[in-house]
């Protein structure tokens, strides 16, 4: 785990409050199954050891991780499936900083934080991100 990103502490009203990443630092939280590789149910566990990974994904992920970014894999496979998750990702020369297990399976996520959300869907194409304008929900003023 790489961990010489440091955070900037920031207050508020003289109170601490959660800190935040350098703005050139960013915090890449990837899906595995159908984004970096297969898309393999949590009922097949058998078939994660044997996952092809999707073209450019390991090259970019890799890439980005060694520009300084923060790479989390941020799965809806389960606490068991950790060790061959782990193994998978290990054997195939992926390098990152954690993975979440148990991502609420079914998709349509809707992420509410007090920090910058950006978010990308992945459709079939693992390359450098590009800027592009779009329309996004917000909360009424």
């Amino acid at each position: 785990m790489k961990t010489d990103i440091v955070l900037e502490d920031l207050e508020l009203d003289g109170e601490k409050v959660s800190p935040v990443l350098p703005d050139d630092v960013k915090n890449f939280m990837i899906d595995i199954d159908g984004t970096i590789c297969d898309d393999i149910p949590n009922e097949e566990p058998e078939r994660m050891a044997t996952a092809k990974i999707y073209p450019g994904a390991l090259e970019t992920i890799n890439k980005w991780f060694e520009q300084g970014h923060i790479i989390t894999f941020f799965t809806s496979r389960v606490e068991e499936h950790r060790a061959v998750t782990e193994s998978w990702l290990n054997e195939h020369g992926f390098k990152y900083h954690g993975i979440m297990m148990g991502k609420p399976r079914g998709g349509n996520y809707h992420w509410i934080d007090n920090h910058i959300v950006r978010a990308t869907r992945y459709e079939g194409n693992f390359t450098d991100l590009v800027e592009e304008k779009a329309s996004i929900q917000v909360f009424k003023k």
